[in-house]
């Protein structure tokens, strides 16, 4: 290795590049990844290349550089999880509190406008989660009407909120999504 000039210690870094990419490929065992690790060594140095002292070890201090770094990835690494798909980060999210509340707002005034049978049914199959055979005990009506109610319910509640077939419903509040759901279960 030659002896650099007391001048630019930016000018020697080029000089060491073979040298990182063969460290790197022996840490990774992986050309883009050694690359990548190449790249990130050359940006830190340059960017703190004020804290080089001129006349010391360029290389020695560029391979400290990129082991630190190869540690500092690794680390990270065991810490991160692949979500290729998002669903780790779906099952994360939380839907904003003032959209539960607009919506929910949304639901009552519609569920008022509902004729009391219906209402009723619903809150019974629904919300309290009776079978359809307990709510017609309940009401002291045939199985049939409730199924009738529940079914007409729902269609008027999806028509007032302006909810399509294929669109989700959004709610926050599982009573809510268990009142306007076909299956009238709930989750609690």
């Amino acid at each position: 290795m030659k002896k650099p000039k007391h001048g630019d210690p930016r000018d020697e870094l080029v000089e060491h590049l073979p040298a990182l990419r063969a460290f790197a490929l022996s840490l990774t065992r992986n050309g883009a990844t050694a690359d990548d690790m190449v790249q990130d060594t050359v940006v830190k140095a340059w960017t703190n290349i004020d804290k080089f002292t001129a006349g010391t070890n360029m290389r020695a201090w560029l391979f400290t550089i990129l082991r630190n770094t190869y540690y500092s990835s690794r680390r990270k690494v065991k810490r991160e999880v692949a979500d290729v798909d998002g669903v780790l980060t779906d099952a994360m999210a939380e839907k904003p509190a003032h959209d539960g509340r607009l919506q929910m707002d949304d639901f009552w005034k519609a569920f008022q406008k509902l004729p009391d049978e219906q209402r009723e049914t619903l809150i019974l199959v629904g919300a309290s989660g009776f079978s359809y055979e307990e709510a017609a005990e309940t009401c002291g009506v045939a199985v049939g009407t409730i199924k009738s109610r529940a079914n007409r319910g729902r269609k008027r509640l999806a028509e007032l909120m302006h909810l399509s077939d294929d669109e989700a419903v959004e709610l926050t509040d599982t009573a809510t999504v268990a009142v306007v759901s076909a299956n009238g279960t709930t989750a609690f």
